[in-house]
């Protein structure tokens, strides 16, 4: 018979202090919505200075105080009791507002290249292998569940798409899916990379990899990584000195050139960034995204690139020339 490491009632008993504990140290959320000129009001009283009164109101109301609090927080002296230094201005915080979302909508217009590219070799390869039907046959997959709930999202995606290609195959077809080159089409990235992570079958999946110059394990992670990072991108989220909460293994050994710098952290987006750029070597090979990053930095110079993971000789990292 198992032991108790102590006896059932003391256990109960742990877990009522535990639980007791926990909900004690949380207080009900009191604050209440203010309006834009308290907002304002607010903001100048813990002594953020405010140049254009009438710009500012603007901007509360057609950004939101909230989603523009997390451009002035390094502003802040003090983060407990909210009040800024007294260097704190209104346009410091607009203004790296404006690169964070300069710097994301140039960053999905290349991962779009790369998702197109990833779409396409995984369609060719496992198609010529395996028909166009492989992506529902879950002999080719390690775990059934993942497959069948990845199935289920992709047949969802599919029922749902108003894509002229969709209603002339469910038209003329009485196939419950289309081939993997249509229905991969109005695949999302994020169904295409569970897809990929779940395939059994080694070889196709190193071919595939080894085209972008990865290990497939590599390979996995970064297409995982991409998707996180694509959907901080779409929903408008800050990217600008963000801890990333999905890391991407550091490749062992890169078949193009790879940042040489052996102390980066892959929780900065520095490291998502320099993921883009290897990719974009098979993608785009005359990619202009490293002089784009550049023209960034030099347009908004009082930008912290150290922030987002940026070492001070980046520039000079053969990946970037």
């Amino acid at each position: 018979m198992r032991q108790h490491a102590y006896p059932p009632s003391h256990k109960n008993r742990a877990l009522r202090v535990s639980f007791f504990y926990f909900n004690t140290m949380r207080i009900p959320y009191t604050k209440v919505p203010l309006l834009y000129v308290d907002q304002l009001s607010q903001l100048k009283t813990r002594g953020l200075i405010i140049e254009n009164e009438e710009k500012a109101l603007h901007l509360l109301e057609n950004i939101g105080y909230y989603r523009l609090s997390g451009y002035w927080y390094p502003l802040l002296q003090d983060k407990v009791n909210h009040t800024f230094k007294s260097t704190a201005y209104f346009h410091t915080a607009f203004r790296l507002y404006c690169f964070d979302r300069e710097f994301r909508q140039l960053i999905i217009s290349e991962l779009e290249k790369i998702e197109v590219a990833v779409r396409a070799k995984m369609i060719y390869v496992l198609s010529h292998k395996y028909g166009c039907f492989w992506y529902t046959d879950s002999a080719l997959f390690k775990n059934q569940q993942k497959h069948s709930d990845t199935l289920k999202k992709i047949s969802d995606e599919f029922r749902r798409s108003d894509e002229d290609f969709v209603k002339s195959f469910k038209t003329k077809y009485s196939d419950p899916f289309p081939p993997a080159w249509m229905m991969l089409e109005v695949t999302s990235f994020g169904a295409l990379s569970l897809l990929y992570s779940n395939l059994s079958c080694p070889f196709e999946k190193r071919e595939i990899a080894n085209y972008f110059g990865l290990s497939d394990s590599v390979f996995a992670s970064w297409i995982h990584s991409i998707v996180y990072l694509r959907n901080l991108c779409a929903h408008h989220s800050r990217l600008w000195n963000r801890t990333l909460s999905i890391q991407p293994l550091l490749p062992r050994s890169t078949r193009k050139t790879w940042i040489e710098d052996d102390l980066i952290s892959n929780n900065k987006v520095y490291f998502m960034l320099s993921i883009i750029r290897y990719l974009l070597q098979t993608v785009n090979p005359t990619t202009s995204f490293s002089a784009k990053i550049k023209s960034l930095q030099a347009k908004y110079p009082n930008v912290d690139f150290h922030a987002m993971g940026f070492s001070s000789t980046w520039k000079s990292e053969q990946l970037w020339k």
